[in-house]
């Protein structure tokens, strides 16, 4: 059976790969990651022995090839042992993508992996793979030295002509990794290379900023829990102002409101965009509420906490890009940072897809920079947008039908 590509995608959409060359520091990146954010590490090399078991001669040869000891191990030629270690990497990959289907159903999951360029292209979008590079020369000390790989170290040493099959290994990781190195530098993707002489700490923030990992973990780590209903308790909404949602939160109360013209709310929605800490684009929203350029069903929505405006979202029909045919946009996403990790985005977005669908649209769009928020919320990666700054930003699509 033949999966293709965008159902793998949609099904490893919480996966996040970390890839590269052999001592390039996949394994201490994924580790430090999943240290700071609290995500399970999937490490395909400790598998092994697992996917070996369940394969069979058949169908998965390179797996189940047995070798009586180190020296015929590496008595092989580079070529033989270099098409030996692609093909054991493809079969093994199967039960990999299975796996981390499995696993990642209702969590992110972190897999320290090995990843051709083709390979990463198959299984997942560019904001979902990170690779780390060294470049490849004299692997074989450095794997040798590491406390977790003491078990290849002792094989290879046992080798009876230590030095010849060092070089053959040497020789075979070089040919598979020098232009793998050279191409992934040119390939467009997220990688980082040891020569830039980063540390552990900045390589791990490089990372997880590529992830969207900061953003995500940030303001979207509560229970996913979010009910919609009427208006808190005891506050009544300005003449002409309606209440959107209200949704509950673990001992708090958020309302979310829509803001309508020329009401008092609307001035005090108006003071809090000219002083929330956005500063980037305040100044445009202010604008937009001043002269109140919203039309037809285009509007703006407000979280409200204990009669405090802390965050804000809209629905627009035209949005920082030339792109007149594409529209819902669900925009200016935004929480005031001490309430944030309280997925009271996810709220605001929620109302303002609701709205949406109330106004006979069957999918939203999201434009961001990040990789790994919105699809937590239910949207999916279309394509790359160019903004009129001449900026390059994700368009993401969801559907409110």
């Amino acid at each position: 059976m033949i999966f293709q590509d965008n159902i793998i995608k949609q099904y490893l959409k919480n996966v996040y790969f970390i890839a590269g060359t052999p001592c390039g520091g996949k394994t201490t990146v994924s580790r430090a990651l999943a240290k700071k954010y609290n995500i399970p590490v999937y490490d395909i090399d400790e598998r092994f022995p697992e996917h070996q078991a369940m394969s069979d001669p058949a169908s998965q040869p390179a797996m189940n090839r047995d070798f009586r000891d180190a020296d015929e191990f590496f008595g092989r030629s580079v070529e033989e042992y270099k098409a030996w270690l692609l093909q054991n990497t493809r079969e093994q990959l199967d039960f990999v993508l299975l796996d981390l289907m499995r696993m990642s159903k209702d969590q992110i999951v972190l897999c320290d992996c090995h990843l051709t360029l083709e390979q990463a292209a198959q299984v997942t979008d560019p904001g979902h793979v990170a690779f780390m590079l060294r470049k490849p020369v004299n692997l074989v000390d450095e794997y040798c030295n590491r406390p977790d790989h003491q078990g290849f170290s002792d094989f290879i040493h046992s080798a009876t002509d230590f030095e010849a099959a060092k070089a053959t290994c040497n020789e075979t990781l070089m040919s598979l990794n020098a232009k793998y190195y050279e191409d992934v530098k040119a390939s467009g993707y997220f990688f980082i290379d040891r020569a830039d002489g980063l540390s552990v700490e900045e390589t791990v923030a490089r990372t997880a900023k590529h992830f969207g990992f900061t953003e995500m973990f940030e303001d979207a780590k509560a229970d996913d829990a979010t009910t919609v209903g009427e208006a808190a308790a005891g506050q009544q909404p300005a003449a002409g102002q309606q209440t959107a949602a209200k949704v509950k939160t673990e001992g708090d109360d958020v309302t979310i409101l829509k803001v309508e013209k020329d009401t008092p709310f609307a001035s005090e929605f108006l003071h809090f965009v000219e002083n929330c800490s956005w500063t980037e684009v305040r100044e445009h929203i202010a604008g937009l509420i001043r002269e109140w350029q919203f039309t037809d069903w285009e509007t703006m929505f407000a979280a409200v906490k204990d009669g405090k405006i802390i965050g804000m979202t809209s629905v627009l029909k035209t949005d920082y890009y030339p792109l007149p045919d594409i529209y819902p946009w669900v925009s200016c996403v935004f929480v005031e940072k001490p309430y944030r990790g309280q997925r009271i985005s996810e709220k605001l977005i929620d109302t303002a897809n609701a709205y949406a669908k109330a106004q006979g649209f069957t999918k939203t769009y999201i434009p961001t920079e990040f990789t790994g928020l919105y699809e937590r919320y239910g949207y999916r990666y279309i394509k790359d947008i160019v903004n009129y700054g001449g900026g390059t930003d994700r368009l993401y699509v969801k559907e409110v039908q």
